[in-house]
Order: C-alpha cells, then structure tokens, then sequence
C-alpha cells in the first residue's frame, strides 16, 4: 500500500488536501478530495501535472502529465492524459469533497505520479469536446489558482518489487 498526501494552496482563496492511495502495482487508484475557497455551485477542471515544480506558482507544473501522448479526455474515456480527472463539483460555499478511482493513476510502478503536480483549474473541463485544439490538449479548463506537489506519506510495500525506491 502506498499513500500520497498533496496540499494545496495558490495565489488565490482555493486550498485544500487530496490524498492517493493505490494497494498494489495492478489496483486502481483512490482519490480522496477536500477543498475549499472556489466559486459556489461550480464545475472546476482537476489535473494531475508533468512536473512537481511550483516555483513560479503553478504554471511550473506544466502540461497534463501525459506518458502515453494520448489527446485530453474524461476520467472515463479510454483515450485520455493520464493526469485527466474531469472535474470537481463545489457546493454553495465554494467546498468540495469526495472520493474518485482511476486505473490510469499509479502510485507504483513505472509510470508512478509521484512527486508530480495536482491543480485545481479556475474553469470547467470540457473534457476534450470543446471542438478546438485547446480542448484537446487542456480541455479548456482555464488559469491555476491552486496545486499541491504528492509526496509519499505512507509506504507499506516491497520497495525493491515495486520499484518506487532504490
């Protein structure tokens, strides 16, 4: 079992914390979600980012990570980034909070996420159907107001089998 912790803050009110959690190479991926400090009743785009550089704030983190150069998509198309999680729902107080699974997200193994970026976008994903090439790179999701780096909080496998840590 391995467990990511990432928090989140920015340049704007948006902070929060997702947590990842996957038990082995071959499970899915649990994602735990608690924001706060987005636009009430809103759809905001949710992504995992190519780098775990925030130094010049989020932009740092680059494109949607992307191992397999696929084009943007939802959580459940086939042909998607990795790093696509749709997006997160906010209640009238601008919170949101909830838990997701994802097969493409891996914490072990080859084409582990970790130490890469979640961001929070100021839109909403349109999930590469916008019918332009935004769409299919971004999904249109818009400014970064907020995103946390993941760094491994618990680790309760075979280091070596994995391959996580040398």
């Amino acid at each position: 079992m391995v467990k990511a912790v990432a928090v989140l803050r920015g340049d704007s009110n948006v902070k929060g914390t997702v947590v990842f959690e996957q038990a082995s190479e071959s499970s899915t991926t649990v994602i735990t979600y608690n924001l706060s400090g987005n636009d009430p009743n809103a759809l905001r785009g949710f992504h995992i980012h190519q780098f775990g550089d925030n130094t010049n704030g989020c932009t740092s983190a680059g494109p949607h990570f992307n191992p397999f150069g696929k084009t943007h998509g939802s959580p459940s198309d086939a042909e998607r980034h990795v790093g696509d999680l749709g997006n997160i729902t906010t209640d009238a107080q601008g919170n949101a909070s909830g838990t997701m699974e994802d097969i493409f997200i891996k914490l072990i193994g080859e084409h582990s996420v970790l130490g890469r970026t979640v961001v929070v976008h100021a839109g909403t994903d349109d999930l590469g159907r916008g019918g332009n090439e935004e769409s299919k790179k971004t999904g249109n999701a818009g400014p970064r107001p907020a995103c946390g780096m993941y760094l491994i909080s618990q680790f309760f496998a075979d280091r070596h089998v994995y391959g996580i840590l040398n």
